[in-house]
């Protein structure tokens, strides 16, 4: 088994359609959107779902109102400002809790002398299991201002690997996230093969260098791709230099092409909406990919 995931330094580069389209590819690959900040690789595969079960990466506090006295030695611990009075009295309680602001620290629990603060579990999001067109697909929704998504990316890896196994697949196509951070590492680390995916523009040039020091950190088998590179020939060509300079091989290049914003209002992937401009510079690029990650 393989696992080849598609990241890129900043946001718009078109990541997820190419990540897409080479899943269409791929065919019956295991397609898992490590993106969960910000998922939309849905949106153009048409998943079935198959399974939905919750995610708690984490614990937050609420206030038991039969139980407060109203002491504030809560309102004073928190240093996040998530204990507030109520100044409503809608809660029943003199302090209310913010579930956004609430840091999941526990302190509030711990100083409170009436055992008034239940601190449990907190459901941060869903993961699902579904059936796409072009084969089985992991993804997630996280919730409004949740946090521990690099959690939640490495337990959807998990369940890929777990359908991998059930179906005799040889392969995992992720979709991961923007930038540097939490989620990024956690989609690819013990990854096989990174590609990364840029455009031709000085932010796409700076952020393309940021990415792949985090791939060179980890060890990882990296190689790119410029997406929209006839907009900037130029910059694009100083793209591929820099690559060259860090031991990053280029293995695609693809155009510009109205198609991409066609197909996606369509929901459907540039490769199933037709066979020429970007679709034809996005089967080179996999016919050139698979022959690395084998």
């Amino acid at each position: 088994m393989k696992e080849l995931v598609v990241i890129s330094g900043k946001g718009g580069t078109g990541k997820t359609s190419i990540t897409a389209a080479l899943a269409v590819l791929a065919k019956q690959s295991v397609i898992v959107d490590c993106d969960v900040d910000a998922a939309d690789l849905h949106l153009i595969l048409r998943p079935t779902i198959e399974r939905e079960e919750e995610f708690s990466g984490g614990k937050k506090a609420f206030i038991i109102a039969d139980a407060c006295t109203g002491c504030g030695e809560c309102f004073d611990a928190c240093r996040f400002g998530a204990v507030t009075p109520d100044r409503d009295e809608t809660s029943g309680a003199p302090y209310i809790i913010n579930r956004i602001h609430c840091e999941g620290c526990g302190v509030c629990y711990r100083v409170c002398p009436a055992d008034a603060i239940d601190f449990g579990p907190a459901v941060n999001g869903v993961w699902r299991r579904s059936q796409t067109p072009f084969g089985p697909m992991v993804h997630a929704r996280l919730g409004i201002a949740e946090g521990n998504s690099g959690k939640l990316v490495s337990l959807m890896r998990q369940e890929a690997r777990r359908i991998v196994e059930e179906r005799k697949l040889d392969l995992i196509i992720a979709d991961g996230s923007p930038g540097i951070g939490c989620p990024v590492i956690s989609s690819i680390t013990g990854a096989d093969h990174v590609l990364v995916v840029t455009e031709p523009t000085l932010s796409g040039r700076h952020d393309m260098e940021r990415v792949s020091d985090l791939t060179a950190h980890f060890g990882i088998t990296t190689t790119l791709c410029i997406n929209k590179w006839d907009l900037n020939s130029s910059l694009a060509r100083d793209i591929e230099q820099d690559a060259v300079a860090r031991g990053i091989e280029t293995v695609g290049r693809v155009r510009y092409d109205k198609n991409v914003t066609a197909s996606q209002i369509e929901n459907r992937t540039v490769i199933e909406h037709g066979e020429n401009g970007a679709a034809q510079d996005i089967v080179a690029l996999w016919q050139t990919l698979k022959e690395k990650i084998r």
